[in-house]
């Protein structure tokens, strides 16, 4: 069983980033620069928000926040996307979600520039993503191609399950996967909650993509012998032995399933640190305007 290290591959990336950067500005050209807008103070989003703003520094790059209280209404949000849109030194950003219940998400993630949309969110990057075209793809599923490119996993023609149907992940993942590339190639089968033989595909799959937010919903007669587990799951479980009192679970029962894996990946420190690296690497391709002139 090998573990795949999310936490060294992304700190790789990192240094590969920066010194591109590093070589962008020497030529006289511009620092990559992204912008964040965070609503509220959701403790997960907080953390999040400042993870990335940290590796903005470590890539290179210039960062810039914008906080709202929870009370602020669509129209004032609305109005802080098209400012970005229109800000040319600002080449991508995000909006962090989820957002207060009174805002629509995806009024939102339609009004952002998709030239700036290094989330990958915009129905336009989603729709070029579908038919192969180059675009910003959502940064977790971006991470898992990394991650799978890296340490060579084998995926023409095998077996592949994605447990999950989101619009972040779900989806995303299995388009990826089943393009001709690699990774890629694979056969692919989307899971859910309505899905009636679930345990039955896992069971038959060569690779699980488990992203459903079940803490330790994938068990050990659930994985073939060999089989290549990515878990994407982080939920906050409660744990009084922590000092934060709660500790992040995957979707996949790790110490029961890890024995039977060729690959796998831990919570933390496997899927997590490469979403972020993944937008960093957005940013980069905006930044160099290598996707959209």
């Amino acid at each position: 069983m090998t573990l795949i290290d999310g936490k060294a591959i992304a700190a790789q990336v990192k240094r590969e980033i920066a010194a591109e950067v590093s070589e962008i500005v020497a030529r006289g050209g511009k620092r990559p620069h992204l912008a964040a807008i965070l609503v509220g103070h959701d403790g997960g989003s907080e953390t999040y928000v400042a993870s990335k703003v940290k590796a903005c520094e470590e890539c290179g790059f210039r960062s810039t926040l914008v906080r709202y209280d929870v009370d602020v209404t669509e129209d004032e949000l609305l109005a802080k996307v098209r400012e970005l849109n229109a800000d040319a030194d600002v080449d991508g950003f995000i909006v962090q979600l989820p957002l207060p219940k009174h805002i629509s998400e995806q009024k939102v993630i339609e009004t952002i520039d998709y030239r700036k949309d290094v989330d990958g969110f915009h129905p336009i990057n989603v729709g070029r993503l579908s038919i192969g075209l180059p675009c910003y793809v959502s940064a977790t599923p971006n991470g898992i191609m990394e991650l799978l490119r890296r340490y060579q996993i084998e995926t023409q023609g095998k077996k592949c399950v994605v447990l999950g149907r989101s619009n972040i992940v779900g989806k995303p993942m299995a388009m990826l996967m089943m393009q001709k590339a690699y990774p890629g190639d694979a056969t692919v089968t989307v899971c859910h909650s309505r899905s009636k033989t679930l345990v039955q595909e896992c069971r038959e799959a060569d690779i699980i993509i488990a992203a459903l937010g079940q803490p330790g919903f994938v068990k050990a007669d659930m994985v073939k012998e060999g089989a290549v587990v990515i878990d994407v799951g982080t939920t906050r479980v409660p744990d009084a032995t922590r000092k934060s009192g709660f500790r992040l679970s995957g979707d996949v029962l790790f110490d029961e399933v890890a024995p039977k894996c060729s690959f796998i990946t831990p919570v933390p420190g496997g899927v997590g640190p490469m979403t972020i690296v993944s937008l960093m690497k957005n940013t980069l391709l905006a930044g160099k305007k290598a996707i959209y002139k």
